[in-house]
């Protein structure tokens, strides 16, 4: 995974902070690229499994749609109040589908643990609700961009 950083490394989540934060937050916001190239962004749960961002989408959407014709994805991921707590992730590249679409709950061994932890941290479940409305997509990051103010220490006025 190349890992880009537009400002000083001072900001920068190590690897370490990186996992642990993608996998405690819950909502990213998806950016997709439609045929006349203006984004659309949406919010969406995931989970991040694995050096890899798995995310469950309605499959008669216009993101799935978007996605069908252009796989290029950047997504956002962001957590803090004030701006000495502000820290967040951009991720970059291309999703691939995985799995039947939609997903039915046909075996699929890569998606065993994708679905454990998602319906874990999403639902509180220890199983994988299938509604034959969604399909998984993976995003393994060609880019990945990082802050956490809270490093900066220091009082912020508002």
């Amino acid at each position: 995974m190349a890992v880009t950083q537009r400002r000083g490394r001072r900001i920068m989540m190590s690897e370490e902070e990186l996992d642990a934060f993608l996998g405690e937050q819950r909502t990213c916001r998806l950016a997709t690229v439609s045929a006349d190239g203006s984004p659309h962004v949406a919010p969406l749960w995931y989970v991040w499994h694995e050096g890899s961002l798995w995310l469950y989408s309605i499959t008669r959407s216009r993101r799935w749609a978007q996605l069908g014709k252009d796989p290029r994805v950047a997504v956002v991921v962001d957590d803090g109040t004030e701006y000495g707590e502000l820290r967040g992730v951009e991720l970059g590249g291309s999703v691939v589908p995985v799995g039947e679409t939609p997903r039915t709950g046909e075996p699929c061994p890569e998606l065993d643990a994708v679905e454990l932890l998602f319906a874990a941290k999403n639902f509180g479940l220890t199983e994988m609700v299938h509604d034959g409305r969604h399909a998984w997509l993976r995003l393994t990051p060609d880019t990945v961009v990082s802050w956490d103010f809270r490093k900066l220490g220091g009082n912020f006025a508002r």
